[in-house]
């Protein structure tokens, strides 16, 4: 099969790759659209590279089943499935109690398990027996179904936040996650603010239904959105980029009672400094989240495929393994909102 394949930092290569085939408990699918994640471009210019290399990256998977091992019931060859990307234990505290993103014993699609960015992928025992392989109907195009994965990430960061129809909710930085943080936040009823230093992306988030967009470089947000709120600060404020300086000096955008969530992963040995007397006097949540459950990755299937949530405006570019390279420099240069990878 075809595939782009990981040596190192900076260094993937398109070429032919063993095809994998199913083992006990297991199946294969072929890859129809695997989505490009900005964790995959961080991966690609070596941070959390894994270690046994080279590997296969992507971790949003839809496609058709295309071999099903010994043991395994209620799937057919030709099933158009979308695929929940992490393999958990299904034992552990944390998997009992609905939380598997915490797996103790957790990987999962480009984490220990080769990933989607190639024409076929296998599928472990522990996603098919925790219900990670989702059948999908003949009229959901597999372009869209593919943004349930990062879809149910952050709708697993807004239920954490406890986010209500009625709520101030900022959102820090307006790449593809904080704008699908925009949409799910519309969909909980929220009034919502954008904020980030490109106008280009202020302006998609604008015609996405943001009901305030900031430049931060060119106006005072505290002020702005101290006027939005009536001066109370927001109820929610979403840091959906991993930009350590960035999460210390909007910590007070803030409300009394209010939620403060690190969406964006952080490059590893960068700390903050938390004012504790605000915590502590302010009744602040400042809390993290990552990924979601089985559970959040069907909603947001049902969501899209309801229509609740539009995600077809999110895909800017789309791309083929033949041209995949294209795609990490678009990425790496933010020159696209969400890009895709067909087959």
């Amino acid at each position: 099969m075809k595939a782009a394949v990981v040596y190192g930092k900076n260094d993937i290569r398109i070429e032919d790759y063993p095809t994998p085939t199913a083992g006990e408990g297991e199946m294969v699918v072929r890859t129809r659209v695997s989505g490009i994640c900005a964790t995959d471009i961080k991966t690609l210019l070596g941070q959390g590279l894994p270690k046994e290399l080279p590997t296969i990256l992507g971790h949003e998977v839809v496609g058709e089943i295309a071999e099903i091992g010994a043991g395994v019931s209620g799937y057919a060859i030709g099933d158009r499935v979308a695929v929940y990307p992490i393999a958990v234990c299904g034992r552990c505290e944390y998997c009992r109690k609905g939380r598997h993103n915490l797996c103790d014993h957790e990987f999962g699609l480009a984490h220990g398990i080769e990933g989607g960015f190639a024409e076929y992928v296998r599928l472990p025992k522990q996603i098919i027996d925790i219900g990670g392989v989702v059948k999908i109907p003949d009229d959901l195009p597999f372009e869209k179904a593919v943004l349930a994965e990062p879809l149910s990430c952050v709708y697993a960061s807004l239920k954490a936040c406890r986010v209500a129809a009625g709520d101030h909710v900022v959102i820090l930085g307006a790449g593809p996650m904080g704008l699908m943080h925009l949409k799910m936040a519309k969909w909980h009823g929220a009034t919502v603010i954008v904020v980030d230093i490109l106008d280009s992306r202020l302006k998609v988030a604008a015609a996405m239904g943001a009901d305030h967009c900031i430049n931060p470089s060119t106006t005072d947000h505290a002020a702005a959105i101290g006027k939005i709120t009536d001066g109370k600060g927001a109820a929610v404020v979403i840091a959906s980029l991993g930009i350590p300086k960035v999460v210390e000096a909007n910590l007070k955008l803030t409300r009394k009672g209010g939620t403060f969530n690190v969406f964006g992963g952080p490059p590893a040995g960068e700390a903050i400094s938390v004012d504790p007397r605000w915590l502590h006097y302010m009744e602040i949540t400042l809390t993290g989240t990552f990924a979601c459950s089985p559970d959040d990755f069907k909603k947001c299937l049902t969501l899209i495929e309801t229509g609740e949530i539009r995600v077809d405006d999110l895909v800017s570019d789309t791309f083929t393994l033949d041209n995949f390279l294209d795609a990490v420099e678009r990425a790496k240069a933010q020159e696209m909102i969400r890009g895709i990878v067909m087959f």
